[in-house]
């Protein structure tokens, strides 16, 4: 299999075969943008007028304060980002304002570097599939697709995979349908425990955990993650 210093990523991603591999791929490029924004990155200028104007998401906020052990730049950025707003959010209260509230309340510094990268990415991904049959082998053994990232791979594959995109959208369809199986059989060990004719009778053990999984397969995001 081929290989740049912008396959690499993500033929590595796909090395392994735990969970969703795009969801490993965000999460990576999520810390990525967390540790940056973090950092000394909260000190620029230009990066301050970024996050004055758009904010950031309630998800990514509590990923911040639960991954940044100095939370001095956080307190500085809010600082910024709260003089700004009341200058440009809080002058006047009329339909103006809140359009304008309202456009920050779906505006996000981290989500919109986190797009702007996972979309390459993918876009690497679609490429991959399409010329390197070894990588259509490592993505068709991968353990599954969650329902958001399947749906990525059926809009956004079309014109990058060009004549393999309908064996993407089959392996693919392959992967989340197959998990769905296993997680319904999984779910109803959970409910049949609770039968009074199965009591005394322990759970099965993979139906413990089902609950959070079913829900990490449905969001791509597991209910525990920060």
């Amino acid at each position: 299999m081929k290989e740049t210093i912008c396959t690499i990523p993500v033929n590595e991603i796909f090395e392994q075969t735990g969970g969703c591999p795009i969801c490993r791929m965000r999460d990576i490029i999520e810390k990525k943008y967390i540790d940056y924004i973090t950092g000394a990155a909260m000190m620029e200028p230009d990066v301050r007028m970024l996050t004055n104007a758009k904010g950031f998401c309630e998800k990514h906020f509590r990923q911040m304060l639960a991954r940044c052990t100095n939370r001095l730049p956080i307190c500085q950025m809010l600082h910024s980002h709260l003089v700004d707003s009341d200058r440009k959010l809080l002058k006047n209260a009329d339909s103006s304002s809140a359009k304008k509230l309202a456009k920050l309340e779906e505006s996000c510094f981290v989500c919109e570097y986190i797009e702007n990268h996972f979309s390459r990415s993918l876009d690497t991904l679609f490429r991959n599939y399409k010329t390197e049959p070894e990588f259509r082998q490592l993505f068709a053994k991968q353990e599954y697709l969650c329902f958001p990232h399947y749906r990525r791979m059926l809009t956004d594959g079309k014109s990058a995979a060009g004549n393999k995109y309908a064996e993407l959208c089959e392996t693919s369809h392959k992967l989340v349908c197959k998990h769905s199986d296993l997680l319904k059989d999984q779910l109803m060990g959970f409910i049949e425990s609770f039968d009074y004719r199965n009591a005394g009778m322990p759970m099965p053990e993979d139906s413990r955990d089902c609950i959070e999984r079913t829900i990490q397969f449905l969001t791509s995001r597991h209910p525990s993650e920060v």
